[in-house]
């Protein structure tokens, strides 16, 4: 039950910085919902690969490549989500970092019950 409230703000944190954020568009709720679903997996699965198979580079910025591997996940998530788009490295970056905060101030919310 936690896992589909969890999914649900992710989704509701997607469809806000879309319409937000002028580089980025959701078609409708669902697909929003679709995003989230998508976003949590990629994490899950391929974003540990990057980071471990980045490390070095990620060492020699001091943790900023990250954030394009964060954007890399994003067009991932694009690619993946038809009615998804995000325009250009600049808004991927500036989706992802949103997204980010969004996400953890409305789980650290969830989790104080």
């Amino acid at each position: 039950m936690r896992l589909l409230l969890k999914l649900l703000l992710s989704a509701l944190v997607v469809v806000g910085l879309a319409k937000l954020l002028p580089g980025v568009t959701v078609d409708s709720y669902f697909t929003a919902f679709i995003v989230a679903i998508v976003l949590a997996l990629l994490n899950l699965i391929i974003k540990p690969i990057l980071v471990i198979l980045t490390l070095p580079v990620t060492i020699l910025t001091l943790g900023l490549f990250l954030l394009i591997i964060n954007a890399i996940i994003i067009f991932l998530a694009d690619g993946f989500v038809t009615g998804f788009n995000v325009d250009g490295w600049f808004m991927a970056i500036i989706f992802s970092l949103l997204f980010s905060l969004f996400q953890s101030i409305l789980y650290s919310l969830l989790d104080k019950d």
